[in-house]
């Protein structure tokens, strides 16, 4: 048997692939609005899901969403009413901005800060690469 024939059964056995975006899914926004008030109760979770501070986040959420806002024993009060949908596609972009890798598209990153420049470092592919940021 040659190399060629060992490859093929190899690539059938194989068990069929599952896209690597399938598996990191972003939690959606659990919460509730209060007189002029929003509050999300799981923020906690979702930055667990994402690996970052909940504190980093957060800061990102009211500055995207120009509202002003207190974190406290869990639950992100923001001072207006906001839509669910909204702080949704804004957690998203956060994804998108400080977690998801812009070469290999995956997850497995970390922030780190070196001389005053945060980066974004991949452990799926090794790419760093500055993050465009003022938080």
């Amino acid at each position: 048997m040659n190399y060629e024939d060992m490859l093929n059964i190899g690539f059938e056995n194989m068990p069929e692939s599952v896209h690597e975006r399938e598996r990191f899914e972003i939690p959606k926004v659990k919460g509730r609005l209060e007189g002029n008030k929003t509050i999300v109760t799981n923020l906690n979770q979702i930055s667990e899901t994402l690996r970052r501070p909940v504190e980093h986040m957060f800061k990102y959420l009211l500055k995207e969403l120009a509202t002003p806002g207190v974190y406290n024993r869990g639950r992100a009060i923001f001072g207006t009413k906001i839509s669910s949908q909204k702080i949704n596609d804004k957690i998203k972009k956060y994804a998108e901005e400080f977690v998801i890798c812009k070469k290999c598209g995956k997850p497995d990153t970390k922030l780190i800060k070196e001389n005053d420049i945060v980066y974004l470092k991949c452990h799926a592919c090794a790419e760093k690469y500055p993050v465009k940021t003022r938080l």
